[in-house]
């Protein structure tokens, strides 16, 4: 996931990172990158998110962070849709009405299994489930889930599992071995300088 707030320089500076950030990580191995720019303007975010697409390979899909509009026009993979979001079941509907690719993605943040079971029953395609770990940025989600909880809400579900919040590398095989299909962070890929040895890291663990 991105956030170009935590880049030095100006703002314009911040988007230019953001976008070599973007490219050092698709070209690591990362499966998905979440464009989650909530404050940008609808305009700025599109030209990000469609600058941000053919920097990265095919292998990599680009998600955008709650706006469905700003996904869909600019042919990303898919949207992440937060708890404010349109309903899982309302985006399905959209999609469908306008004859989106079958193939476009549509993600839920749950924090509980309950919300997890929700997400998967009304047509999500994957669940972040969190936080995991202790994390500032997760502080309003309540106390950390623990990677028993995620180990339970893993076996419960169909769909991928990511386990978010508190994610770094001496901790992120923990989630995996719990049963999640993966991880999703924001500073754990952004901060890092070699994204190709942490991928490497991360998949054997």
């Amino acid at each position: 996931m991105t956030d170009r707030k935590a880049l030095a320089g100006t703002p314009d500076e911040q988007i230019r990172l953001l976008l070599q950030k973007i490219t050092d990580a698709g070209n690591s191995g990362v499966d998905w990158i979440q464009i989650r720019e909530k404050d940008l303007p609808g305009r700025a975010l599109t030209e990000l998110v469609r600058e941000a697409i053919p920097r990265v390979p095919e292998t990599c899909r680009i998600l955008v962070n709650d706006r469905l509009d700003v996904a869909c026009t600019t042919g990303a993979a898919g949207v992440h849709l937060g708890g404010q979001s349109l309903p899982v079941p309302e985006v399905r509907r959209f999609l469908r009405e306008q004859q989106i690719k079958n193939d476009f993605l549509v993600g839920s943040s749950s924090h509980s299994l309950e919300e997890a079971k929700a997400a998967e029953d009304a047509g999500a395609d994957y669940v972040f489930f969190g936080p995991i770990y202790a994390t500032p940025s997760k502080v309003a989600f309540g106390e950390p889930q623990g990677v028993e909880r995620l180990a339970g809400v893993s076996r419960r579900l169909r769909i991928p599992v990511i386990a978010i919040g508190g994610i770094a590398a001496k901790n992120a095989h923990e989630c995996t071995e719990a049963g999640a299909s993966g991880v999703a962070a924001i500073r754990l890929f952004q901060d890092t300088s070699d994204g190709k040895s942490l991928s490497r890291d991360l998949l054997t663990g």
